[in-house]
């Protein structure tokens, strides 16, 4: 199915890949809720008249999920919205990603090597999702940005584990994970042909696919290990007040 995108899709000046997690359709027939969820890539990358245009949309606060490195390299910028800053994952060329590196690179099919990865992630840093999630849940008024650098990946995770909180069918968030993949295609082709050998440009590949079937084998396994998105976060030890609100969060 082709989910639906009118209203969805967000032409923000500066980013190549925002949109709504409202609108969506639920599971007890009903619609996930605009404007209380965003999700993009890097929103330093918006113009003057992007900044506008994400003000005027009523988002409250942004929850910026890059790594330390990664922020440094931002221009300053006075921004008109409550920032808080979570860096889902541990800064990169430590130990733990280049475990997660040979796990990745031990699996012969790239959208596989994709969900080992993302599972991996998941478990290993289980409490920086629940941190994100508070986050979102917590923001004081408006509507919750939340971005990365390509809003692909970390974003793509923290926005599927709402998603399967407010009821949305694993088809549909898979279908929403990849659109990014669409979105970002001339960016990450550039990214691809500017690497340095033959090597890095075959890792590059790699590390760009976005199917479908990687999102919905991630969710799959998190029933399977967990019972389900809730219990993930319960078990990674978010208390139920918060667990309950993220479910009320998108409906």
């Amino acid at each position: 199915m082709s989910l639906p995108l009118d209203g969805r899709a967000l032409t923000w000046e500066g980013c190549l890949n925002v949109r709504d997690l409202g609108g969506l359709p639920t599971a007890d027939g009903g619609t996930t809720r605009r404007g209380a969820v965003v999700r993009a890539d890097s929103v330093r990358q918006l113009s003057d008249v992007g900044w506008a245009a994400l003000v005027s949309y009523g988002i409250g606060r942004i929850i910026d999920l890059r790594w330390h490195v990664e922020l440094a390299a931002d221009p300053p910028h006075e921004l008109p919205v409550d920032i808080v800053h979570i860096p889902l994952f541990p800064e990169p060329d430590t130990e733990p990603w280049r475990e997660i590196d040979m796990i990745h690179d031990a699996t012969p099919d790239a959208g596989a090597a994709r969900s080992a990865g993302y599972l991996e992630c998941l478990e290993r840093f289980a409490p920086s999702f629940v941190a994100a999630v508070d986050a979102v849940v917590g923001t004081p008024k408006g509507g919750a940005l939340v971005h990365c650098m390509g809003g692909k990946d970390r974003t793509g995770l923290v926005s599927a584990l709402l998603l399967r909180l407010a009821g949305v069918t694993i088809e549909d968030i898979a279908e929403d994970y990849a659109l990014s993949g669409q979105n970002l295609r001339a960016a990450t082709q550039d990214w691809i042909e500017s690497a340095q050998d033959e090597d890095e440009r075959r890792r590059r590949e790699r590390l760009s696919v976005t199917p479908a079937s990687a999102m919905a084998t991630v969710l799959h396994e998190v029933e399977a290990r967990h019972g389900g998105t809730r219990q993930y976060l319960l078990n990674a030890g978010a208390d139920r007040e918060l667990v309950e609100r993220a479910e009320r969060l998108l409906r």
